[in-house]
């Protein structure tokens, strides 16, 4: 777990937004959900200085999305503004559950497809966002569908100390 005296005594770089792509929007989730609470939790009167502008906030998803053309191209479209935020992207590269349509037939996504949509939403984000850093999950076969107990799978309090 986070040291929680240390973070309540240091300033934050800039206000925070997560970005969780499609593949890792379960995951995307549950972190904000630790840090809303983590974050409102926190014990510190120098929360109301102005260093700390959006540090508690209600959500920190950021309303992102990369539609798919009919050719199977895509883009990627922030629709807030990331102009100033340290941005975190969650991507599973290796989720194959996703599907598209490319002149109607039905395509699973591949782990290129989800890396070429990271790069996508980096893109987007370039030259606006204060810092952007990525964290690039492969949870294909730590998953119980696969036959494989999901032993090293981390807590969202241990990804978040880890990762971001």
């Amino acid at each position: 777990m986070p040291n929680v005296r240390e973070l309540e005594n240091a300033l934050p770089v800039a206000p925070l937004k997560v970005l969780a792509m499609e593949s890792a929007a379960s995951l995307g989730s549950r972190v904000n959900d630790y840090l809303v609470s983590f974050r409102k939790d926190m014990k510190s009167p120098k929360h109301q200085d102005p260093a700390f502008q959006g540090y508690i906030e209600d959500s920190y998803l950021l309303d992102a999305v990369c539609p798919r053309f009919g050719s199977g191209e895509a883009k990627g479209s922030i629709h807030e503004s990331v102009h100033g935020k340290d941005l975190f992207i969650i991507v599973d590269v290796c989720n194959h559950s996703l599907t598209y349509s490319i002149n109607g037939y039905t395509n699973h996504k591949s782990p290129d497809d989800n890396y070429q949509d990271l790069k996508r939403m980096i893109a987007a984000a370039a030259g606006k966002a204060k810092r952007v850093n990525c964290s690039i999950c492969c949870w294909f076969g730590l998953l119980p569908e696969f036959g494989t107990a999901p032993v090293g799978i981390l807590s969202v309090g241990d990804f978040i100390t880890l990762y971001c």
